[in-house]
This record gives structure tokens, sequence and C-alpha cells, in this order.
């Protein structure tokens, strides 16, 4: 434990912080999930809602500085693919 009062705030703030970007990362990994289900399962509409709650997670993880933005367009890019893969068969 931090005996100076103002690193035991830090310390307190950062397991805050910690916490919360735990939680966005896993519900941009559960919602890419649920898309990859979608598309195993070959459901067209089940698919686009998801791809478009994936999408926007995933956005939202790179504005927050969670992902790097460019891993944050190769997985949109992944999952477009996928959804159009669908569409083509």
């Amino acid at each position: 434990m931090a005996n100076i009062k103002s690193s035991a705030k830090r310390a307190s703030l950062i397991q805050k912080a910690t916490a919360k970007n735990r939680a966005e990362k896993s519900l941009m990994k559960t919602n890419i999930k649920k898309f990859d289900a979608a598309v195993a399962e070959n459901d067209r509409e089940t698919a686009e809602s998801a791809y478009k709650t994936a999408v926007k997670t995933v956005d939202r993880a790179a504005t927050k500085k969670l992902i790097h933005k460019n891993k944050a367009a190769r997985r949109k890019s992944s999952m477009t693919q996928k959804l159009n893969a669908i569409e083509s068969k």
C-alpha cells in the first residue's frame, strides 16, 4: 500500500480505470463473437444487426485508445468480408 496520499489516490483511480477499460474491451469481444456466431449460422439478418453493434463497439474502443486504430480497421474489414461472403452465398 502507498504511503503518500497522492500515490494512494492514483492507485485507486488506476484500479477504477482498469476495471472500466476491461469492461469496454470485454463488451467489444462479446459483440464480435455474437457476429461470428450469426455468420456461422448463415443468418444474414442477425449478422447485419450484430455487425452494426460490433462495428460501433470496435470504433468506440479505438476512440478511447483501448485498441490501436489499425487493429480496429483490421477487425472491421474482416467482419465486412465475412458479412459479404454470406450475401454472395
